[in-house]
Order: C-alpha cells, then sequence, then structure tokens
C-alpha cells in the first residue's frame, strides 16, 4: 500500500513523523501542506484530516492524524523496524507510551505557548501575546528540567534510560530543536543549562543521521526571514 506523509517541515510533529520513516527506509511519498499559506484549511485537506492540523498519513484506504497515533502505527507497520523503536514486551510499551503522553501536556504545551508567541505569530500575520508567551516560557523551562531530571535517568543515553532511541525520541527532540527558530539569546538562554538535554539531542541526531539534519533544515533556514518578519512588525508598532 502506498504511504502518503502530508507535513510541513516548519512542524516539529511533522519532521520527528518524515525522520521516522527516513531512518527506518520507508517508501512513502512527503506531501507537503504549508501551514504559513493556509493550506491545512482548504477542503481538499479536510478530506484527509478533519481537524485541519499537520501531520497526517494516507496509507492506501486507511487515514490518520495525530503525530504519536501516526509513529504507533507506522512502527507496528513498516516492515523491517527494530524492536527498540516501539518495543514489543508490553511494559516498555507502557513506558514509551507514557511519556508521549506526557509530551503533549507539557512539554509541547510550553514550546508552542512560547514560539507562537515570540516568533511565529508574525509569520501567521497574528499577534503575540506576551502573557501568553511567559506563561509557554514558564511551562518550557519546568518540562525541560523534568526531562533532564527524570525522563533522561538510567544508564544509556536516550529516555527511559534505553540505549537505542524510541519514538519518544524523536518526538520530543523535534519538539526541543524548534527552539531553533527563536532568536539566538533566548535559544542559549533555555536550552544551555541543560547539558544532559544538548547531549541527548546530539545522540538521536546521529542515532537518526544523515535524516534528521536534512528534515531539520528548514527550521535552520527559516530563522533569519523569520526574524526579518518580526524586526518588521516591532517597527510598525513603535
Amino acid at each position: 500500500m502506498e504511504l502518503k506523509v502530508y507535513c510541513d517541515r516548519l512542524s516539529q510533529p511533522s519532521r520527528a513523523i518524515l525522520i521516522f520513516c527516513k531512518a527506518n527506509n520507508a517508501e512513502f511519498e512527503e506531501v507537503t501542506i504549508e501551514i504559513g499559506k493556509g493550506q491545512h484549511r482548504s477542503p481538499e485537506y479536510a478530506e484527509v484530516n478533519p481537524m485541519k492540523q499537520l501531520p497526517a498519513i494516507v496509507h492506501g484506504d486507511f487515514k490518520l492524524f495525530e503525530s504519536h497515533a501516526i509513529l504507533i502505527y507506522l512502527a507496528s507497520t513498516l516492515p523491517g523496524v527494530a524492536d527498540h523503536w516501539y518495543p514489543a514486551d508490553v511494559r516498555e510499551r507502557a513506558k514509551v507510551h507514557s511519556v508521549l503522553d506526557w509530551h503533549h501536556t507539557n512539554l509541547r504545551r510550553g514550546s508552542v505557548g512560547y514560539l507562537l508567541n515570540t516568533v511565529f505569530a508574525v509569520a501567521f500575520g497574528m499577534p503575540g501575546d506576551p502573557k501568553a508567551a511567559a506563561e509557554g516560557e514558564k511551562l518550557l523551562l519546568a518540562s525541560l528540567a523534568r526531562i533532564e531530571s527524570f525522563w533522561l535517568q538510567g544508564d544509556g543515553p536516550f529516555l527511559l534510560g534505553n540505549s537505542k532511541p524510541t519514538i519518544a525520541d524523536v518526538a520530543l527532540v523535534c519538539e526541543v530543536t524548534q527552539l531553533e527558530a527563536a532568536d539566538e539569546n533566548d535559544r542559549d538562554r533555555i536550552l544551555k543549562p541543560h547539558t544532559k538535554i544538548l547531549k541527548w539531542v546530539e545522540d538521536v541526531k546521529s542515532a537518526t543521521a544523515p535524516h534528521f539534519e536534512e528534515i531539520h533544515a528548514t527550521i535552520c533556514s527559516a530563522r533569519e526571514p523569520l526574524k526579518k518578519l518580526k524586526a518588521q512588525a516591532d517597527h510598525k508598532s513603535e
């Protein structure tokens, strides 16, 4: 069955799906849906995902959205996926689910709240909300501290102390590296104190090389245009 991945590489969950597929030699078609142009709100895309969010997949006659559900599905159905990505052992698998559930209610909420209101709002023609940005940063900082003090415990370099990455590692690292879009001073202020996280990010990059850097390059290339847009918006508001 042909696999189609509907995504925007500026979207951290989209990148997680793409990196996982490429790291596991999946055959798929990447269908770009540009959030900045509102393509995710089109009637055509609503036929794929009625929620009008990214990413989504179509696998034969099967449609699925929500990035964690997609990662679980792909890890369970793609041929040749190594067990470490989504362990067959039910207890080890449940641990992966616990990280993914925590991600959506903590790290992701903080990351999106902070970045949307400091970086991406201007790109989407929206006003930033300083109060929401501050609340997002507070949750983001608490989430990073939790990753460093709890989820990265153990002998292995990956989440849950594993010696090899799981789908949770890819999902969370893509969230953390979204900070590449932020102002350099802000990014350093937020991330530099977390040396274990910085090493973990590099370990995930190495484990998925060269695909992580290839997919992630979109965020790096978007940094300067986003910075200029923000400067223009700040100038107009003076």
